[in-house]
């Protein structure tokens, strides 16, 4: 063999070595790698499960926090809820115990609104029944002429009496001084004489013809309210002809008289009708109703006190002469005794200024005296006299000077009440 063939010879063993040993390494590197797996998944799936098991008991104990607290919740609210149900309740109660008082409030208030309301409809039901059989009595009544006229009378009566004092008119007077011929009203009036002037009122109601306009005028009827317009025109004309024929007598009465219309609605029809220039110039009567009647009675009512006020001047002023000659005789009095009141000022100043000096002066020199030296009171003053004696007498002597000074004042006083 060669040294070439030697050489690729050992080159082979070589090579057969090292892959043996290469091999040889892998193996044993591949095993360890194996082992090494091995006992890293082992640690693994040991630190798996250990995970696991961590895991398991944190979820068990989160579970079982968290179901604790969920029945704590669930409790707490439960008893949150029985609470809000139970406040609810005592809500639902207050409100409806307030609404029931509420309501029976309401109620018996608008029970005692109905009642009174109700009593109120009875009570109008009852006037306007009593106003109806009262308007029923009152067709009947004006359905009769002599108490159509009986109403006109009583109505101008009343206000005749309300107004003028009953001596300035009278009833039933016969105003011409013939037999029948009596008004029913005639107001006194001032004349030339001692006699008075009589101004007549009668009263007038010719209800039947006035009615009849008004159902005229309801029906619209031109031709009815024109006849019925002629029917009242024909008997106003005949009542003013007998009041004008009856009862006007110049000078015993005025030159005119006065037909009193009771209704202000007829009164009102008889002027539009134009009547009221017609009867003064054809029959010298004047038509009132009941206001223009009342402010007539007041227009005389204003001249019967000027008159009597012109009456009883020249009385006034000899009332008034008398009272100046008494103001003169009483300003005469009061300068009198202003006189004896400072007459009498002038005695009291004497006596309280002189006489008390002297009192004094006396009682000071008695002071003086020694009480060895004093002597009998009987040798103190001459004449037999003793200081009280004399001190009496001084005393006496000034009361005598008060008491004429006061009887000066009261004759004073008594002439100034005179």
């Amino acid at each position: 063999m060669g040294t070439v063939e030697i050489i690729l010879l050992l080159l082979i063993v070589v090579l057969i070595c090292v892959s043996v040993f290469i091999l040889s390494r892998f193996i044993s590197l591949n095993r360890e790698i194996n082992d090494y797996r091995a006992e890293t998944g082992k640690e693994i799936k040991e630190s798996f499960s250990s995970f696991s098991s961590m895991l398991y008991n944190a979820q068990k104990s989160a579970a079982d926090a968290q179901n604790k607290s969920l029945e704590e919740m669930g409790n707490r609210f439960d008893r949150m809820q029985d609470d809000n149900n139970r406040r609810l309740e005592q809500m639902r109660n207050t409100v409806d115990e307030k609404l029931q008082k509420t309501l029976e409030e309401r109620i018996g208030q608008s029970f005692r609104i109905v009642n009174q309301s109700l009593a109120k409809v009875t009570e109008g039901i009852g006037e306007m029944q009593s106003i109806a059989s009262g308007v029923g009595d009152l067709k009947k009544v004006l359905s009769n002429v002599k108490t159509r006229g009986v109403l006109g009378e009583i109505q101008l009566a009343a206000i005749l009496e309300e107004i003028l004092p009953h001596e300035q008119y009278e009833e039933n007077v016969n105003t011409t001084g013939e037999a029948g011929n009596v008004v029913e009203f005639a107001v006194k009036l001032p004349g030339a004489g001692e006699e008075p002037v009589w101004l007549p009122i009668d009263a007038k109601f010719p209800g039947d013809t006035y009615q009849k306009l008004l159902d005229a005028y309801e029906t619209g009827d031109a031709k009815i309210v024109d006849a019925a317009k002629k029917e009242l025109v024909s008997i106003i004309k005949k009542e003013a002809k007998d009041i004008n024929r009856k009862y006007i007598s110049p000078p015993k009465t005025t030159n005119f008289g006065i037909m009193f219309l009771p209704f202000e609605g007829l009164y009102s029809e008889v002027i539009r009708l134009g009547m009221v220039e017609l009867l003064q110039r054809e029959y010298r009567v004047n038509i009132a109703g009941p206001t223009t009647i009342a402010a007539m009675l007041n227009s005389l009512q204003m001249g019967f006190r000027t008159l009597a006020i012109q009456k009883r001047s020249d009385e006034v002023w000899k009332v008034l002469g008398a009272v100046r000659r008494e103001f003169e005789k009483f300003e005469a009095e009061l300068l009198k005794a202003k006189k004896n009141i400072s007459q009498a000022n002038k005695n009291l100043d004497t006596l309280i200024g002189t006489r008390s000096n002297k009192v004094l002066s006396s009682l000071k020199k008695v002071e003086k005296l020694p009480d060895s030296e004093s002597p009998e009171p009987e040798s103190v003053i001459p004449n037999g006299g003793s200081v009280t004696s004399e001190f009496e007498c001084r005393s006496l002597a000034e009361k005598d000077d008060i008491s004429d000074a006061g009887l000066e004042i009261q004759g004073s006083e008594s002439e100034m009440m005179e």
